[in-house]
């Protein structure tokens, strides 16, 4: 039976994260992604000539979304600190397939030499949060806040129940003095 026409390079991401999160990167084979597709492994290769090719393909769009994202808020005269964290949490959220990924295997960002710009990422995001004069204590509360905002989005079921608790809780931890 011929499979039903979709597109084919969306379906092979798919199938891959799916793999890649709950086996990991190294430990998933291109042929069991195309096993699972019930194509060939030619045919899988036509698409993506490597498996670092393929997860690029599936972290590119995070990459994408996240600099789109602080691009934007970088070019506003003033940051809404609740507002960009809500944002942040949407992004995270909408890819939480891929920080599952991630999170399974980190050497998939060495592989794809992501690692330096996901750490840019926070970076940016931290002095849109806290502005260039920080303190240290400001930037551990904007560590605190976005490491802890992301880690909601791997919560287990709908984590959009967590979205305001989390968003609260970023932000609070944001603007708290000490005790």
């Amino acid at each position: 039976m011929p499979r039903a026409r979709t597109d084919t390079r969306s379906e092979i991401r798919r199938v891959a994260a799916e793999l890649f999160a709950a086996q990991g990167f190294e430990k998933t084979s291109l042929r069991e992604v195309a096993e699972r597709l019930g194509i060939t492994k030619a045919a899988l290769y036509y698409h993506y000539p490597s498996k670092a090719e393929l997860a690029r393909g599936i972290v590119q769009p995070l990459a994408d979304d996240v600099v789109a994202l602080l691009s934007s808020a970088e070019s506003t005269a003033e940051v809404d600190r609740r507002a960009l964290l809500e944002s942040y949490f949407d992004v995270m959220a909408g890819h939480r397939e891929v920080l599952w990924m991630i999170l399974r295997d980190v050497s998939v960002l060495a592989d794809l030499e992501l690692f330096q710009d996901m750490l840019d990422w926070r970076r940016r995001l931290n002095l849109l949060l806290i502005g260039a004069d920080a303190t240290p204590e400001q930037w551990a509360r904007a560590t605190v806040a976005v490491g802890g905002l992301q880690d909601c989005v791997t919560n287990e079921g709908d984590v959009s129940v967590f979205r305001t608790a989390a968003v609260d809780a970023a932000h609070a931890a944001l603007v708290s003095g000490p005790r």
